[in-house]
């Protein structure tokens, strides 16, 4: 009687890497560019007429309008470059996933400075991922979206996308 190994045609099951896995951490996206670009096109304007007023052709030097038009144009020229200087610091959480304990955290931090759990869900608890050319969305089991979170390069995609492979419906 002959005995024959049946397992040689499958494929072994390969455990995942930890040593080689990497904590992905991405930020959650503000959206303040239009407000940005608008207060500093403001900021230049205001500078600009700052300096207008002495430059234009009818401007008025009489002694009674000279404090008015020092004092405007000083005005426009402090908010000027408030605006142009203007940066949008804000409290936004990041997500962390974490390849050893298979979970995504969302943090934030208190008034403190220290971060705080907002959410912790392990990976087998999501319902699905879409990645996109610059964005993901996790979904929740209910197929509802739970997050979404933009991607800052290909390299950060291809490491999620790995980290949630085994565990997530992935979808293009």
């Amino acid at each position: 009687m002959t005995v024959m190994n049946t397992n040689t045609l499958t494929q072994p099951v390969s455990a995942p890497a930890y040593e080689t896995s990497v904590p992905v951490k991405i930020a959650f996206a503000a959206n303040w560019r239009a407000r940005l670009i608008l207060f500093r096109a403001l900021g230049a304007f205001l500078i600009m007429s700052a300096f207008a007023m002495w430059v234009l052709p009818g401007s008025a030097f009489g002694a009674e309008v000279l404090p008015i038009k020092a004092g405007a144009s000083l005005l426009y020229l402090i908010f000027g470059v408030v605006l142009l200087t203007l940066e949008f610091v804000e409290n936004r959480p990041d997500a962390f996933f974490d390849p050893i304990r298979r979970e995504v955290r969302v943090l934030q931090k208190n008034e403190n400075g220290r971060p705080q759990t907002v959410l912790r869900r392990s990976y087998d608890t999501l319902g699905g991922a879409r990645f996109s050319d610059r964005q993901v969305e996790l979904f929740d089991m209910d197929g509802s979206l739970l997050m979404k979170l933009p991607l800052p390069s290909a390299e950060v995609s291809h490491a999620l996308k790995g980290q949630l492979s085994g565990s997530v419906m992935i979808s293009q």
